[in-house]
């Protein structure tokens, strides 16, 4: 049986959503981890991270196989200053631990970009809720409940 985590479990029956989370005992804390287990590409991993913008946090969610522009996200925002959070502002943010914050569901509204890159994915994997648990959605509806703006801050090599 599937145990989801509470906050989480809470946002899904608030917005009418019954989703297959997947639970993974040796855990899918990283982008990597998480799409071995499932058995998918990495760029179909939704990575949910925050980060404080002149003191405001700020959820992106980027596909597993990039990284985020901290510069790009500062100039989407229009932020003098962009810093990834620490665990405690993303617990405080959130309501969930660093390897588990899903794209939608959490304790605080925060502003969420998400790259254009999930799109080219008719399913994505995202955490749901804790570094053990994941769920596929289209990254579409994903990106609606997450309220997100698309916006290109993936970092170019």
């Amino acid at each position: 049986m599937t145990t989801t985590h509470p906050l989480f479990a809470e946002a899904l029956a608030g917005l009418g959503l019954e989703l297959s989370v997947r639970t993974f005992p040796e855990g899918t804390r990283t982008a990597a981890d998480a799409a071995a287990a499932i058995g998918c590409e990495l760029s179909q991993i939704v990575k949910s991270l925050v980060f404080a913008a002149d003191g405001v946090p700020v959820l992106v969610l980027m596909d597993g196989a990039s990284r985020v522009d901290v510069a790009a996200v500062r100039r989407e925002l229009g932020a003098g200053k962009v810093t990834r959070a620490d665990a405690a502002l993303v617990r405080e943010t959130t309501g969930y631990a660093i390897g588990g914050v899903p794209p939608f569901g959490h304790r605080t509204r925060t502003r969420v970009l998400a790259d254009p890159a999930l799109l080219d994915h008719a399913v994505v994997w995202a955490a749901a809720g804790t570094p053990h648990s994941v769920f596929p959605m289209a990254p579409r509806e994903l990106i609606a409940h997450a309220g997100a703006a698309l916006a290109d801050v993936r970092e170019r090599a």
